[in-house]
């Protein structure tokens, strides 16, 4: 397998998985990287199908309890294997009809926070979907914000469809993964060609670190340009980005502690929950 550092889809059985394929294929192409489909299968011994075994009696009863819940466990990881390998089959070759040159698949027995975190050292992206097979219908997954949290690297989360980008509009606010993210795109192909502008929420005096940001753009070729609006980045950002018709968002994720959100909302989740486009995360 490839060294070169690779886009990764995160992708499970839901509605949204041919459009992480469809959208990490796009990213595999722009940054002319290898594809890989991961499939992580969660181990839930809940979920097993056994029938009630309250009654059960004798003396042998709890090992034989143990060696058949055992047995009971090895035959679903196997048909859930074999399921997953049939599922990333069609997806592989949805990406190759795409155009990507290079797609692998990867199936791992874990958690997705756990495995992400394991091969990011080699990930250029990752790609994952807002909600997976066991999030409600409405809101954001629950386990975007914990694999967020968990790595380094640009996370992408898209909605259910797939829409090639034309334009882009990045939550400016001066901070150091903001800095950080405008130099990534000033060397990165991903968004080379399409208009970005940089939006700040806050006071215009305020407005150096964002002229800075958007000159760096333009020095790099790219077509930007940046504003400062008054008032809160939650209610700012999704107002600009109807705006603007920008077909992505990107902005700094999760840099407060966890413990924070429990004593308040999370200002990535509610924009997240709030913009229905595709977010670029920057860690």
């Amino acid at each position: 397998m490839s060294t070169t550092p690779r886009v990764f889809a995160c992708v499970d059985q839901s509605a949204f998985a041919e459009s992480v394929t469809d959208h990490a294929a796009w990213a595999a192409m722009r940054l002319d990287a290898p594809l890989e489909l991961l499939h992580v299968i969660d181990r839930h011994p809940e979920t097993a199908t056994s029938s009630d075994r309250s009654g059960a009696i004798g003396p042998n009863a709890q090992e034989d309890l143990l060696s058949q819940l055992s047995s009971e466990d090895e035959a679903r990881v196997r048909a859930a294997r074999e399921q997953g390998r049939l599922f990333l089959d069609r997806l592989r070759e949805r990406a190759l009809v795409a155009g990507v040159a290079v797609v692998d698949v990867r199936q791992r027995l874990g958690h997705l926070d756990e495995t992400l975190h394991e091969l990011q050292s080699g990930a250029r992206l990752f790609v994952l979907g807002r909600r997976g097979d066991q999030a409600a219908a409405s809101g954001l997954g629950a386990q975007v914000e914990a694999v967020v949290r968990a790595l380094e690297r640009p996370i992408l989360t898209v909605p259910d469809r797939f829409q090639a980008p034309l334009r882009a509009l990045m939550a400016f606010d001066g901070s150091r993964i903001t800095r950080q993210g405008v130099e990534m795109l000033a060397q990165s192909p991903l968004l080379r060609g399409l208009g970005i502008e940089l939006v700040m929420a806050g006071a215009a005096e305020g407005s150096g670190p964002l002229d800075a940001a958007v000159a760096r753009l333009q020095a790099a070729g790219m077509d930007a340009s940046g504003r400062v609006v008054p008032g809160e980045a939650t209610q700012i950002i999704p107002q600009a980005l109807l705006a603007s018709g920008a077909d992505w968002l990107i902005m700094g994720a999760y840099t407060h502690s966890p413990w924070r959100s429990l004593l308040r909302s999370s200002h990535t989740s509610e924009l997240l929950q709030a913009c229905r486009v595709p977010a670029l995360l920057l860690r």
